[in-house]
């Protein structure tokens, strides 16, 4: 059966341990962390609690650096409302060297048209007094000269 109607909905989405500690790293000490598995040895960035291969509780956390690479990515030429951007705007898929996944984000100081799966990236942050703990505290990644 359908009831026809609204129903509202409030969402609070937590970090969750982990992903506390993740941005708190990123916003007070500029360092991209993984959490790696003492028995099978895989570094997942961003970090989780327990590792998905052998659920042992991951504790050790280590600094994966600020340097990655370009895993795939795409270029907005609209935003989300539909009016198109003044430049294009280049989101990638970031992994890092030794690491188990990666995320999203911006890249930028490059041409949309020179991007390449592979191509070396790093992060830049915001400046350290405008930094609050989340993933925009990276403002994007540049190519690594």
């Amino acid at each position: 059966r359908h009831w026809p109607g609204h129903m509202e909905t409030d969402y609070i989405y937590t970090l969750g341990i982990a992903g506390e500690r993740f941005f708190q790293e990123i916003k007070k000490n500029g360092r991209i962390m993984g959490a790696k598995c003492k028995q099978c040895g895989i570094v997942y960035v961003p970090p989780r609690m327990y590792c998905e291969r052998c659920f042992e509780k991951l504790q050790e956390w280590i600094n994966v650096g600020k340097r990655g690479m370009v895993h795939t990515y795409t270029v907005a030429y609209i935003d989300l409302s539909g009016a198109k951007l003044k430049e294009p705007t280049i989101y990638a898929v970031i992994k890092f060297d030794g690491a188990n996944g990666g995320f999203v984000h911006k890249l930028a100081e490059i041409d949309h048209e020179k991007v390449k799966i592979g191509m070396k990236v790093e992060a830049v942050f915001k400046p350290k007094e405008k930094r609050e703990g989340s993933i925009n505290d990276i403002r994007y990644f540049k190519p690594v000269k």
